[in-house]
């Protein structure tokens, strides 16, 4: 099927490492010219030759800014220039006892998991709207739908991302603009692998034993295993594409069967 994305310029989030990175390797795969972004200028550069080197006459740049920092997410909106297809993917991610996060903690994810896409959104819709065409993707969670009690805060914030996509769909009435989130479950992403590593390390075992073990420990999961990050970016390829035009201020879910509710 042609997706019918070739020439289309998009700007992905957090998209140094994991389902960030793979989305922008899918989209360039389509012929898509990709913005991404990180942290650090380092970084960034790494994944920029990395993306090059995987997809041959990719045309992709990176800009680094750290979402927790207004002026650098400033700096980087002013640089950013139009896109007709915006991904934000970029969120913090961990475990916690409630009684242990801390004001600052609460605002910390806030800021990162949920401004961070109203401040891309709040950049890129009104050319979308002028235009008359584009995609905005929220990378959500089946966090924000089932919150999990070890991960109160992290939860709220994909529940706050799914109500932001939700809202901004409805400015989009009558155009070819439109805005999605994606639920994401269980995925094997750097940040993922890194953690497997360390506990099997510390237990003593193997980290393909200790990552089948954890996987098969969801017992709601259908999917029984990791999702990979490229099994995300496909679904957001479709979203980002004309042929999802009838797809708006929708939550699709790529969770691997794990959330229970019918709807």
């Amino acid at each position: 099927m042609d997706l019918e994305l070739g020439g289309q310029r998009a700007f992905v989030s957090g998209s140094t490492q994991g389902i960030g990175y793979a989305i922008a390797r899918a989209l360039l795969g389509e012929g898509v010219s990709v913005v991404i972004n990180g942290r650090h200028e380092r970084s960034v550069q790494a994944a920029v030759l990395g993306l090059r080197a995987a997809v041959p006459g990719a045309q992709v740049a990176g800009i680094a800014a750290d979402f927790a920092r207004p002026d650098e997410v400033d700096r980087l909106l002013e640089s950013l220039g139009d896109v007709d297809i915006a991904v934000n993917n970029v969120g913090l991610f961990g475990l916690a006892p409630f009684g242990d996060v801390t004001d600052d903690d609460w605002h910390r994810y806030f800021d990162v998991n949920v401004l961070s896409g109203v401040r891309v959104s709040r950049h890129v819709l009104p050319g979308m709207l002028a235009r008359d065409r584009g995609r905005i993707v929220f990378i959500g969670s089946e966090s924000g739908v089932n919150v999990p009690a070890d991960m109160v805060h992290y939860g709220m914030t994909k529940a706050a991302m799914l109500g932001v996509g939700n809202g901004l769909a409805k400015l989009t009435r009558g155009t070819a603009v439109t805005v999605n989130t994606v639920l994401g479950g269980p995925t094997y992403s750097d940040g993922v692998a890194q953690v497997v590593d360390q506990l099997a390390t510390a237990q003593g075992m193997p980290a393909a034993e200790l990552k089948a073990t954890l996987a098969g420990a969801n017992r709601t999961s259908l999917l029984e295993r990791f999702i990979e990050p490229r099994e995300i970016a496909d679904l957001v390829l479709y979203l980002s594409s004309p042929r999802a035009s009838a797809t708006n201020g929708a939550a699709l879910r790529a969770d691997g069967g794990v959330l229970t509710a019918l709807l």
